[in-house]
């Protein structure tokens, strides 16, 4: 008798993971160990930033995080909005159309809590960017890092790395940007996971890599 054709499982389509949170949560590094644990795992990856990403987003990035300048709310989307055409139409969907899976270091979620929940811009500004700019896109799964801004701040300022624009900003501002992430989270619960940042960075990195294999099927180790 043959023996039965050895069956491949399909590798997971692509997707779009987005770490989204205040000064200080920790996305850079959970954004790091998640494309990390995703390569090991044999999962094509991209781990990329916003604002930049692409090589005229980070010239708007140094514009942006970089100077004493401020902004009227609405230039200062348009401007985060620019840079992340840039990065969508040169980095973001190139990679997915490639059968990439993206991780993300902020996405559109920050310009609504930044400029939107913090600086008052009105949401249908936002939207009408938003309209404009990504083509429907959207993440597939949002991992919001969510701690205190005290807590951020002071972790903050204890890297050893000038402040950024935003980082300068008082505990007010930072407060208004974590309840608007919390109010995101909060109104699209099919995309946005909160996810209690405070702890230590292996409990929440354990945590991601649980939610990415829940969610979207990643063949991560538990």
């Amino acid at each position: 008798m043959s023996e039965p054709a050895a069956t491949h499982r399909a590798p997971p389509r692509a997707r779009f993971i987005t770490l989204e949170g205040g000064e200080g949560a920790g996305k850079s590094t959970q954004a790091r160990r998640l494309a990390a644990a995703l390569a090991a795992a044999g999962v094509p990856v991209l781990r990329t930033r916003e604002p930049g990403g692409a090589p005229g987003a980070e010239a708007i990035r140094a514009l942006l995080l970089g100077g004493g300048t401020g902004w009227d709310p609405v230039a200062e989307a348009m401007l985060h909005f620019a840079a992340r055409r840039e990065h969508l139409t040169r980095t973001i969907r190139p990679a997915l159309d490639a059968g990439m899976w993206v991780v993300c270091d902020r996405f559109a979620d920050s310009t609504l809590a930044y400029q939107g929940f913090g600086q008052g811009l009105p949401r249908a500004v936002f939207d009408a960017l938003a309209a404009l700019t990504l083509d429907g896109l959207a993440p597939d799964l949002t991992l919001v890092l969510d701690l205190p801004p005290e807590t951020g701040m002071a972790r903050a300022r204890a890297r050893a790395e000038a402040a950024t624009r935003y980082e300068r900003l008082g505990l007010e501002f930072h407060a208004r940007i974590r309840a608007g992430f919390r109010a995101i989270a909060e109104a699209e619960p099919a995309r946005c996971v909160l996810v209690d940042a405070a702890r230590p960075v292996d409990a929440v990195a354990d945590d991601l890599r649980a939610l990415v294999r829940a969610r979207l099927g990643a063949p991560l180790p538990p």
